[in-house]
């Protein structure tokens, strides 16, 4: 079973996400920034990490970097809110498999982990 780990500052968005991933069969970690990811990270060894950007204590793209340095092939879908195309750019430029952009569509959501996991 595949596990994915839900990286956002907002709860009531990690329940949302979490549902959605949950209905399709995948196994959920959580957590709200990006220090506590990179500890869930070491922990659980997901296929798949769904990071925010914005958050506090450290945001995505530093998140990101750090996932990086543990494991070079981490698989990161980047969430990020409108307005934020220059974070979105760079995540994918740090290595960023897809990201999606606030408020989404769960089929979109869904495709994107599966296409991003494949």
């Amino acid at each position: 079973m595949k596990k994915i780990l839900i990286v956002d500052d907002s709860l009531m968005m990690r329940h949302m996400l979490k549902e959605i991933v949950e209905k399709e069969g995948y196994t959920v970690a959580e957590a709200s920034n990006g220090e506590e990811a990179i500890q869930k990270y070491k922990i659980t060894k997901p296929d798949l990490v769904t990071m925010d950007i914005t958050m506090p204590e450290m945001n995505g793209i530093q998140a990101l970097l750090e996932l990086k340095k543990i494991d070079e092939n981490v698989k990161v879908i980047m969430v990020s809110a409108m307005g934020q195309k220059p974070m979105v750019i760079e995540a994918i430029k740090y290595g960023a498999k897809d990201f999606l952009v606030k408020p989404f569509e769960t089929d979109k959501f869904i495709s994107s982990i599966k296409k991003v996991i494949a």
